[in-house]
């Protein structure tokens, strides 16, 4: 089995970056073809550790060398002050703690948006145990999200 193979069976064939479908019979060389991308390179010539290959678009993975990928929140989702997600998972991953993520003007919005960032995380950072919470204040619902102890 290639490595390619091995890390898009783990991904469920899902960009990390996109989290759309990646056709693992489309040629390396198409955009939207798959590749192999080591999130935690920091330099030229260090070594991958386990977790640190994740499955990627060409095109995501190649804009990513340029650019500090945005995981894009949902335009359905009516959310205000929406977080970076990346800076937050990070964050959260090295610090623990709890952060707010975004505001909605009622409860039904704001349980929506916060599964479906839950979702989105744990296929972003699957090692990342976090929980939400909607706390009502000022006539608006905050969703903040709590890391665990892991999964």
């Amino acid at each position: 089995m290639s490595r390619l193979t091995e890390v898009g069976e783990r991904e469920n064939w899902r960009c990390w970056i996109c989290d759309r479908p990646v056709d693992e019979t489309i040629s390396s060389n198409d955009s939207r073809g798959p590749t192999i991308d080591n999130i935690n390179a920091a330099t030229k010539g260090s070594k991958s550790k386990a977790g640190d290959e994740r499955l990627a678009h060409l095109g995501c993975n190649t804009k990513r060398g340029a650019v500090k990928p945005v995981i894009p929140w949902p335009s359905e989702l009516i959310v205000a002050d929406q977080a970076v997600i990346l800076t937050t998972v990070e964050r959260l991953s090295r610090k623990g703690g709890r952060e707010v993520v975004g505001r909605c003007m009622d409860r039904k919005d704001a349980q929506e948006a916060a599964e479906w960032l839950l979702d989105r995380i744990s296929r972003l950072a699957p090692e990342l145990a976090l929980e939400f919470t909607i706390e009502q204040g000022g006539g608006q619902y905050m969703i903040a999200l709590t890391a665990g102890r892991g999964r």
